[in-house]
């Protein structure tokens, strides 16, 4: 089941170019490209297709757990 959309474009970003660097390291893509649609390369442009569709599962962690989880 898709994620509700991501509204807070920093918040997309951050999920884009986490996804991104998954895919750059030899992760597989999500979705199955649409025949006749250009062909995308860029593994940041992949990345935000799958954000945008909502297949990239990521939690926003609370501040108080934010400064616990990096020290």
């Amino acid at each position: 089941e898709p994620l509700p959309p991501i509204e807070s474009r920093f918040l997309f970003v951050d999920v884009a170019a986490l996804r991104a660097k998954q895919l750059r390291r030899g992760a597989r893509l999500r979705f199955d490209q649409e025949p006749g649609a250009p062909v995308m390369k860029k593994p940041e442009r992949m990345a935000m297709e799958e954000v945008r569709r909502g297949l990239v599962p990521y939690e926003v962690l609370a501040p108080k757990a934010r400064a616990e989880a990096q020290s």
